[in-house]
């Protein structure tokens, strides 16, 4: 199976690895921290013009640091357009450097900057431009700028105001997505010279609404030399995904997947992820199971191979003949499940684990699960490192890392924001999936989706990436078609045939 060069997705950086870039950006071209200040402002100022032509009452709220610069030369820009400007600072104490130049330049032109008073009614205003803390923020927002910050949620959640934010959206941290509690919550976010990977993950996701990404102007080459944190997938990465069959093309050129679970009143889990594994185009998919799940399997999809198995023992032949396994959906927690999960993890085979074969694995010492792929939702990455789930979400995509370092394998921790990660590879962020998808089943659906991708001869980190993507996207397209509320995961198997075949639409 063909799959996408992850190498050409687009690529985020750590605020260190931006500030370096800066650097060497300033240093190669000859320019200063005004240079670029000035083209940060103009292109929030190009982007409030392109998406909010009509808005005449523009307002600014500028904290005292770059960030605040910024959005007083959007401001600058905006007073001279005929605009009605209105500007708010935080405290009594002075800009310093470069931001001051800014703001001289902004009152020079006539401007007034008014200080945010929490007692007093924000302005009217026809936008917010959010220009308060940016790359440099790592703490929980507190006084006058949590005041502030509600404020703006508060008006554009009554009045519609809608929100912009200057390169990340203020109480987010941009390194991990984490907001503490607290942060703006943006219609768009125009994140400077790169992505920052907590625009893509966690609360940050949720915060930074729509990202665009300005380069202002700044050459590839000033990232050469700098660890990225993470890639971007979304839409445009799919269709690189799939190749079209050879025709002469035959079932087993595509593989077998064995899918594994379905204690007692369990079976449903199993069923997803085997018709899961089928609608990506596996060539043949078994299932083994309790006695009492064989005939509704059966009769929900006939094209899989159904098994009663009993222990361990009788689950050796299935395993000979499988290309991967899927083990964990509705495996339950019985000696039965223990022992079928025993004789998997031996079989020397691809194996994708979810949900109970998640919590049998953090039982047990770390060991190499070398070929395996894990998809943890937090609670289970929590147990996988001791943790806890706030733990998990104050830095996803740390915490990935960690996991596939932990146990040497290909980690999905799902969630807003899904990260897949591996040794020796850049993490991939998904961009894509919905609020609809935090349902019973959807995680089975998943595992099926992965495990028929390495069926058809992807590697485990590349099936997982394709697979987050492919099932994110399959869930956005039912989202959209019927409503996020009431998704249900076996809503997603047409799209998911649609979007597995270059060509089709979903």
């Amino acid at each position: 199976m063909r799959t996408a060069s992850l190498q050409h997705l687009q690529t985020v950086y750590l605020g260190d690895a931006v500030r370096a870039a800066e650097r060497i950006a300033m240093s190669h071209f000859g320019l200063d921290e005004d240079d670029l200040m000035a083209r940060a402002g103009l292109a929030a100022w190009r982007l409030l013009l392109q998406r909010w032509p009509q808005a005449q009452k523009i307002g600014v709220a500028c904290g005292p640091g770059n960030n605040g610069g910024d959005g007083y030369v959007l401001a600058a820009l905006a007073l001279g357009s005929g605009r009605q400007v209105s500007v708010l600072r935080l405290g009594e104490g002075g800009n310093a450097g470069v931001a001051q130049r800014a703001e001289s330049v902004y009152r020079q032109t006539g401007g007034q900057v008014d200080r945010f008073n929490a007692d007093v009614a924000l302005p009217q205003v026809d936008l917010w431009v959010d220009a308060l803390f940016g790359i440099g923020l790592h703490r929980a927002l507190g006084g006058a700028a949590a005041d502030l910050v509600q404020a703006l949620n508060r008006d554009a959640r009554e009045r519609g105001v809608p929100l912009l934010a200057l390169d990340v959206p203020s109480g987010v941290d941009a390194d991990t997505g984490d907001d503490h509690g607290l942060s703006l919550r943006a219609d768009v976010t125009l994140s400077f010279i790169a992505g920052k990977p907590g625009l893509y993950t966690g609360r940050g996701r949720v915060a930074a609404g729509e990202v665009v990404v300005d380069a202002l102007g700044l050459a590839d080459h000033v990232f050469e030399d700098l660890e990225p944190a993470a890639r971007i997938a979304c839409t445009d990465a799919l269709p690189r995904c799939f190749a079209p069959r050879e025709r002469d093309a035959h079932k087993g050129h595509f593989g077998h997947v064995l899918c594994i679970g379905g204690d007692h009143g369990y079976g449903g889990a199993l069923a997803l992820c085997a018709e899961a594994a089928h609608r990506v185009g596996a060539g043949l998919v078994s299932a083994a199971t309790r006695a009492e799940h064989v005939p509704v399997l059966l009769a929900r999809r006939p094209e899989t191979m159904v098994r009663s198995v009993d222990d361990g023992d009788a689950l050796q032949a299935l395993l000979d003949r499988a290309t991967v396994v899927a083990i964990g959906p509705g495996l339950g927690d019985s000696d039965w499940s223990a022992s079928l999960l025993c004789t998997a993890m031996h079989a020397g085979k691809p194996v994708v684990l979810d949900a109970d074969a998640l919590n049998a694995i953090a039982r047990r010492d770390a060991e190499s699960l070398r070929d395996a792929v894990l998809t943890p939702h937090p609670g289970e990455a929590a147990r996988l490192l001791g943790t806890t789930t706030d733990a998990i979400a104050s830095d996803r995509l740390r915490h990935a890392r960690q996991l596939a370092t932990r146990f040497d394998c290909v980690v999905v921790l799902k969630g807003a924001g899904t990260v897949v990660a591996a040794p020796g590879q850049v993490p991939i962020l998904i961009d894509a999936g919905n609020p609809g998808m935090a349902t019973g089943g959807m995680g089975d659906v998943l595992t099926g989706v992965i495990a028929g991708l390495i069926a058809q001869g992807a590697t485990p980190f590349h099936a997982a990436a394709c697979g987050a993507l492919l099932h994110a996207l399959a869930a956005d397209c039912a989202a959209h078609e019927g409503g996020e509320r009431g998704l249900l995961p076996s809503d997603l198997f047409a799209r998911l045939r649609s979007l597995a075949n270059p060509g089709m639409r979903a």
